[in-house]
């Protein structure tokens, strides 16, 4: 029996969303009484967010599916600073057009996974420039500074391991937590936001807005951060050797997105049910059970499950078929990753310019040790001429050289 009271906390532990609260008997009493308006924050440095963001994203919709309000955050002010967690160096200064443009990219996967509307329970979608932009220097020291020590801020990880690393951090990252906490402080005020949620590696930064309501408002403000998302191997989510498995067809074909679930390692597969789909414990149970080949099958259901979440229903439909024509009948479906060779292209060249390794040097280790195919037919010359056909990689990674 669940330790929680409400469906909220009771589902998000369930499904493995949980690392650290910052008081989960308050949260769960809160939750179990009212709407809990609960909100992420998601930077715009590109036009697509990647996997490593999906499961703050799921943890959205799970707020929504247990009878709460999901707010999107998006950091359209504070993106102009970037954020300093997990960084050896400063982030490279975008366009306030650049930052508009990536956030109405941003926005297409948010609306194929939340309800939104004006409705108690639906989905808001706020940009952080609109308060954050209006708030003068000296406003922000007297009103805001104050409740931050220098002390306790280079005690924060996204501080410390840059100095510990003798890493530069400009006095603009620096204040990143600082307008972060004071997010949390406005949306708590304007919108009666109770919780943040965000990647272990936020905690730092949501206690400081936690904190900040509490001293500025008296508000009773909640945290919860999800775990460090690595791969059984080890190997941070979202990350190949071909480079960011994006959540936005314009940077990822949905074939390739495909792939990468029906990849997954035999270890993550119950998890990545859990925390990426919508289906019942007891099924999720049941395919994580399944044995030897048979665990294929359930690759298959995350494959397709993850894929008409984020890319819809057709997008599933065709690249299971693609991958059904490829894998059983050696032929080309049709939404396999084409290359148009270009004259004098080898082998190596093609192989990485297709998004099967990541340089030629990696494309010349796989021909070495006899992993790359055309036509069936093993590829032995790094160096000869890229030829049309079907390029394999492994009995997994297959496109077409035309």
């Amino acid at each position: 029996m669940s330790a929680y009271e409400s469906d909220l906390l009771r589902l998000l532990d369930e499904r493995g969303y949980v690392h650290q609260m910052t008081d989960a008997a308050g949260l769960d009493a809160l939750a179990a009484r009212q709407v809990v308006p609960g909100y992420i924050g998601f930077d715009a440095t590109a036009p697509s967010l990647h996997i490593g963001s999906l499961v703050q994203i799921m943890m959205l919709r799970r707020l929504q599916q247990t009878g709460h309000k999901p707010i999107v955050l998006m950091g359209g002010g504070t993106t102009r600073i970037g954020d300093p967690t997990g960084r050896d160096e400063s982030r490279k200064m975008l366009t306030d057009q650049t930052i508009e443009d990536n956030i109405d990219g941003i926005k297409t996967v948010f609306e194929r996974l939340l309800s939104f509307g004006d409705g108690p329970t639906d989905a808001v979608m706020v940009n952080n420039q609109d308060w954050l932009g209006k708030l003068g220097y000296i406003e922000l020291l007297q009103e805001v500074g104050t409740h931050f020590t220098v002390n306790r801020m280079l005690t924060f990880d996204s501080v410390r391991l840059r100095l510990e690393r003798e890493q530069p951090m400009t006095f603009l990252e620096f204040n990143y937590m600082i307008l972060q906490g004071y997010d949390f402080r406005h949306l708590s005020k304007e919108m009666g936001v109770r919780l943040q949620m965000g990647g272990s590696d936020q905690w730092g930064n949501i206690v400081n807005g936690v904190e900040l309501g509490r001293r500025m408002d008296g508000a009773e403000l909640f945290g919860l951060t999800t775990p460090l998302l690595t791969t059984a191997d080890g190997a941070k989510m979202g990350k190949t050797a071909a480079g960011a498995v994006w959540l936005n067809e314009a940077q990822l074909p949905s074939w390739d997105f495909w792939q990468y679930w029906r990849n997954a390692d035999d270890r993550d597969v119950g998890r990545f049910l859990r925390l990426f789909t919508d289906l019942p414990l007891d099924e999720v149970a049941r395919l994580e059970a399944l044995q030897g080949a048979e665990i294929n099958a359930a690759k298959v259901v995350l494959a397709n499950e993850v894929t008409r979440l984020v890319r819809g229903e057709e997008a599933a439909r065709s690249a299971e078929a693609t991958a059904a024509t490829t894998f059983s009948g050696g032929g080309a479906g049709e939404d396999l990753p084409t290359l148009a060779l270009e004259p004098g292209m080898n082998f190596a060249a093609a192989l990485t310019a297709i998004g099967f390794t990541a340089s030629n040097g990696e494309a010349k280790r796989k021909i070495a040790e006899g992993a790359v195919k055309l036509d069936g037919e093993p590829v032995t010359d790094p160096s000869a001429p890229a030829r049309t056909g079907r390029l394999s990689l492994g009995k997994k990674r297959h496109g077409i050289l035309a």
